[in-house]
């Protein structure tokens, strides 16, 4: 009985060793594809003396670790008016987004968008039809624990019907130790407004794909639309918040185009993750018919309304200061002039001084916020 089990046991072990042994990686062809598809993510926005702008991506392969998708780069583009004019966009900063003059479009004419790739290769979109986007109501929050952010919007005339929205937050969130000084070129001077590091501000646009449609009433009505949910003790109150909400009409096939957008990205992750086969708007390439882009153009105005939140605004919201290394040492000022600076420890900077007494220094990290993101830039619409 002994042998027998024994036995079994070394075939055992011997089939799994020549498993082991002939198995082989499998990569799929999906995967071992590039599929840089063309990535066009913008609109014409028909507003009163309105930019419009024009993000031109190719999407990564499936075993492409880049974070977004890779920017095109030196493209000619052209907002082009159903009368014949032609209005460019420019990439001034160098990043793939194409942005144009401020505009007075006729919003009675329609309007399409010609591409023309550095290496040749031309694009068009069909051309579409203006929608004029109704106000926004109101922008407004409850918090029973969680707190979460709606919006309220209609049209009178009953015609939009079809909406999408999007922001962009912006939070303050300050050092915990306040210092009046910085380090320039070995010496401690006083900061000012664009060199501080006492007081920074994150500003991130919104993630998900937000529709809205009123195509079951009787009236253009979209109430309480949920926006976004924010956790409960989320730092982003623990001292002002704000949110710039903003409402785009579309029209029904634009809708159904970013419907597809949201049902997919929720499975992929982002727009540069999708495939053409998943997902073809009304953008084609006019060189090579048989090559798919992602995107589809619409033109339409946007309406926007911004509120602020305050941290005592809120129900028993905690406040979560990072207190962790907060230690300060003194060091003596140097006899020849205090100003000057030499400590080699650059996990350490000046705090403060202490009258007729040592330097005071404390750990860098609760001196300066830009070492948790965002810019010591005041934003301009900062109450």
């Amino acid at each position: 009985m002994k042998l027998r089990v024994l036995y079994i046991s070394l075939l055992m072990v011997t089939l799994l060793v020549v498993v082991i042994r002939c198995k082989q990686v499998y990569a799929p062809p999906a995967i071992k594809a590039t599929n840089n598809y063309l990535v066009v993510d913008g609109f014409i926005n028909t507003g009163a003396n309105a930019v419009s702008s024009i993000n031109l991506n190719r999407t990564r392969g499936l075993n492409d670790s880049t974070p977004s998708g890779i920017p095109e780069l030196h493209a000619k583009i052209s907002i082009v008016a159903s009368g014949g004019a032609g209005y460019p966009l420019t990439d001034t900063a160098g990043n793939g987004t194409y942005t144009s003059a401020p505009l007075n479009l006729d919003i009675n004419q329609r309007y399409s968008l010609e591409i023309t790739t550095s290496d040749g290769r031309k694009y068009a979109s069909d051309a579409v039809s203006c929608k004029r986007t109704p106000p926004i109501d109101s922008v407004y929050w409850r918090q029973p624990g969680d707190l979460t952010i709606y919006a309220t919007t209609h049209d009178p005339a009953n015609n939009t019907r079809y909406y999408r929205f999007d922001y962009l937050e912006t939070w303050e969130h300050d050092a915990n130790l306040q210092t009046p000084w910085i380090v320039v070129n070995g010496r401690i001077t006083a900061a000012d407004s664009l060199t501080q590091r006492s007081q920074c501000w994150t500003t991130v646009p919104s993630g998900n794909v937000l529709l809205a449609n009123s195509t079951a009433l009787s009236t253009d009505v979209i109430n309480g639309f949920a926006l976004t949910t924010i956790p409960y003790g989320d730092t982003r109150f623990n001292i002002k918040y704000t949110i710039l909400v903003r409402d785009y009409a579309l029209s029904e096939d634009a809708y159904n185009y970013w419907l597809l957008v949201q049902k997919t990205s929720d499975n992929l992750g982002t727009l540069f993750d999708l495939q053409p086969t998943q997902l073809l708007g009304n953008i084609h390439c006019t060189s090579n018919p048989s090559e798919a882009v992602i995107g589809y153009l619409s033109a339409t105005s946007v309406q926007e309304q911004r509120i602020f939140i305050y941290r005592y605004y809120l129900n028993s919201w905690p406040h979560n200061d990072l207190t962790y290394g907060c230690d300060s040492i003194s060091i003596p000022k140097n006899p020849a002039d205090a100003l000057i600076y030499t400590y080699p420890d650059t996990l350490y900077a000046p705090w403060y001084f202490i009258t007729n007494g040592p330097l005071v220094l404390a750990s860098r990290i609760c001196l300066d916020c830009t070492l948790f993101g965002g810019s010591n830039k005041r934003p301009s619409f900062w109450q």
